[in-house]
């Protein structure tokens, strides 16, 4: 099978299915034996391209289009979104092999209606005629960068227009590969040596690295984990220190409770929890690779502290279920999620501060966070939770060149990482 031919059936079933892109791109690679180096890449660097820009491709297609756009066959529609893709965001595939391959995928039926829109396009120069920004500033975002209005318009309600266009830019393209160095066998500096990569700026034990495969090698023998400079960053704030106990309420996939035992020197106590067994074991796992046997993980619900963990952890860290919205360039799927779901994430949100609250010692500290740019699940959830808890106070904070006093959002476009929110909280003696 032709590295285009998987990609379209791939792209196929996660719109019938409403599958996670990244699981079913991942399964298939793996089952398709005969799709190895450059078809590989191809096929998953156009199978996300056409996730993410589904909505300015649509665009496209129905104002070029001679049938109304419910007449437009699925399959037809998807191999116009590879073909279109193709032509307008990669620029070492001809034009000419774009169209002529997609031609040659579509049913007999259609090779003139594809062809004459792929062909069409070129000859306009590939422009996008977008709807005026100043006339609807909300459809505007929503086809430029291909997210749906309801999203859009959430970002300009918490951000303003032009800080919304420019964070909404920065989720475009492919992101580096972030890892996390195992100071517990080599300094960042003697990694850099070995295997190469880019030092994290702000982070001190972060590199990066244009993909996995080159940093395949040290990830296998547990050398480093994969964890973004945003996250990394909010280990940091964590501060944990060694023979202190530790508590992270939701740790799949388990880079924070990593990193908290890798700053403890592997001397305490790390006790993760995840309401899934099956990711408890891929914690249990990447612990073992990592040789941390400070860190303990089990099932949990985070919303219901046990009588075993109430007030007694030095460091709690909750990062709650969230709407995602910060990691648009790494799920680009996760922009057509229904938006009003959101909303029914505000309350487990708070359930599990609430109950977090509870496993803090007197003096101790607790970190909130989020993979989220959305302030009704970040700094709205924060001071909610400070009138309800009047024992905890915002605890100032310094990482690197960054400072904050209390609550922090990390974002694409000024820091170059995920999009990620964090909030320090100590528990009053």
């Amino acid at each position: 099978m032709s590295a285009r031919q998987l990609a379209l059936d791939l792209l196929l079933r996660c719109e019938a299915a409403d599958r996670y892109a990244n699981l079913a791109l991942d399964s298939a690679l793996k089952r398709e034996s005969g799709i190895t180096g450059a078809d590989k890449a191809l096929c998953t660097a156009l199978f996300y391209a056409t996730i993410e820009h589904k909505i300015t491709l649509d665009y496209i297609i129905d104002g070029a289009a001679s049938l109304p756009p419910s007449a437009i066959e699925k399959k037809v529609r998807m191999l116009l979104r590879m073909g279109l893709c193709q032509l307008l965001y990669f620029d070492r595939i001809p034009d000419h092999a774009a169209i002529n391959e997609t031609v040659a995928m579509t049913p007999k039926r259609s090779k003139g209606f594809v062809n004459a829109i792929l062909r069409g396009f070129c000859r306009r120069g590939k422009v996008v005629d977008y709807p005026e920004q100043a006339a609807d500033p909300i459809r505007y975002l929503s086809v430029r960068y291909s997210v749906p209005e309801p999203l859009a318009e959430a970002f300009v309600s918490g951000y303003g227009f032009a800080r919304a266009a420019s964070l909404l830019q920065a989720f475009d393209g492919t992101p580096a590969l972030t890892v996390r160095v195992n100071t517990l066998r080599r300094t960042r500096e003697e990694f850099l040596r070995e295997f190469g990569g880019e030092p994290t700026e702000i982070a001190p034990n972060g590199v990066r690295f244009p993909d996995m495969s080159a940093v395949s090698e040290p990830l296998a023998a547990g050398d480093c984990f994969v964890q973004d400079e945003a996250s990394q960053i909010c280990t940091e704030v964590l501060d944990a220190r060694p023979d202190e106990r530790v508590l992270d309420l939701c740790a799949a996939p388990g880079s924070k409770s990593f990193g908290a035992a890798l700053s403890m020197r592997n001397s305490g106590e790390v006790r993760s929890y995840d309401l899934h067994e099956n990711k408890v074991s891929l914690i249990r796992r990447g612990a073992e690779a990592l040789g941390l046997t400070a860190l303990t993980a089990a099932a949990g619900d985070a919303r219901l502290a046990s009588a075993e963990t109430v007030g007694v952890f030095d460091r709690v860290i909750c990062d709650v279920p969230c709407s995602g919205y910060g990691v648009l360039a790494k799920k680009p799927d996760i922009r057509y999620k229904d938006f009003s779901l959101a909303a029914g994430l505000l309350p487990i949100q708070a359930a599990i501060l609430d109950a977090a609250a509870g496993c803090v010692r007197e003096g101790g500290v607790l970190v909130y966070s989020t993979c989220t740019l959305l302030p009704a699940e970040n700094e709205a959830q924060v001071t909610a939770f400070l009138a309800r808890h009047p024992q905890f106070v915002l605890q100032p904070f310094t990482v690197g060149a960054l400072h904050s006093e209390g609550m922090l959002t990390l974002a694409p476009d000024t820091h170059g990482t995920d999009g990620f929110f964090m909030a320090k909280l100590l528990k009053k003696g």
